[in-house]
């Protein structure tokens, strides 16, 4: 009994008149692995100029703008001052020492009105956030309270606590009390009931239940509560100040008004921006500290 040995298999010809190119040989340690090459996001290949730059960019060309105006005579002196007479008065005012005691006054009015404000709207929003009885009893007159505004309330604290500092305070409190409520109230009721749950299938007590999930899960609308109340304090602030008022940066823009100083005016309403944008940047950089347990998106 004779076994015939088949050919080994060859090609099929390539009927397209074309050859076909061979696989590059296997090492003898194994395939070639194909060469790494590095991700790079799209977002940061993008990315070609600075941050910082682009950010700064719109307030210069505003500036400029602004400048050139002024230099062309398009907007007045007696309309709107040049931004380099801007800057000189303001230094002046510095060299003189009416803006930084303008500045403390106003900064230690708007530091008690910010405590207060945050005590009473922080006091409230637990009440009412944690407790039924609460929300029964807190909600309903804090909404309608709410719906006033502050500015109007200016007469009554006049009267009610005459024409020195408390009346300012109350008003700068009160502005700051509804924001805080409203977002903390809704930051707790936002929690998600599967993590209550699941605190209370670990055994947590109902103080364990709000320290360790009600409270961390509020604090993201309660620091965006605090943002929004900083500036509203300083709005209040401005009105407080324009009210029988004897030191502050509002009393020295009630005497440029009245002298007509468009360039100790916007002075001080650069001086209000700035200090608003600290307060926000100082609440941000908490948030970064206090939230890095949660993953935000950040823009692409």
């Amino acid at each position: 009994m004779s076994i015939s040995h088949a050919p080994p298999h060859s090609p099929e010809p390539d009927i397209s008149g074309t050859s076909t190119p061979e696989a590059p040989a296997a090492d003898a340690s194994g395939p070639a692995s194909p060469a790494l090459q590095p991700v790079v996001p799209a977002s940061a290949r993008r990315a070609r100029v600075p941050r910082w730059l682009r950010r700064t960019t719109g307030p210069l060309l505003l500036l400029a703008l602004w400048q050139v105006l002024s230099a062309t005579g398009v907007l007045a002196a007696d309309v709107l001052a040049s931004p380099g007479r801007i800057a000189q008065v303001g230094w002046d005012l510095i060299a003189d020492g009416s803006l930084p005691s303008a500045m403390a006054t106003s900064l230690r009015r708007v530091a008690f009105g910010l405590l207060f404000g945050t005590a009473i709207g922080t006091g409230l929003a637990l009440l009412a956030g944690l407790f039924r009885i609460g929300e029964d009893l807190v909600d309903a007159p804090v909404q309608m309270l709410r719906t006033v505004p502050f500015v109007g309330l200016i007469p009554l604290f006049i009267i009610w606590f005459g024409i020195g500092e408390t009346p300012k305070i109350a008003i700068i409190t009160l502005g700051v009390t509804f924001p805080l409520y409203l977002n903390v109230y809704a930051g707790i009721r936002g929690v998600d009931t599967q993590l209550i749950e699941a605190g209370e299938s670990l055994g947590l007590s109902r103080w364990g239940l709000v320290r360790h999930v009600v409270l961390p899960g509020a604090l993201p609308g309660a620091l965006t509560g605090l943002r929004y109340s900083l500036g509203i304090a300083w709005l209040a602030l401005v009105f407080a100040e324009q009210v029988n008022a004897d030191a502050g940066i509002g009393f020295l823009m009630v005497q440029a008004r009245d002298f007509l100083r468009t360039d100790v005016i916007v002075v001080c309403l650069i001086l209000y921006a700035f200090l608003g944008l600290l307060a926000d940047f100082i609440v941000r950089s908490l948030e970064r500290l206090l939230l890095q347990w949660r993953p935000t998106f950040t823009g692409r």
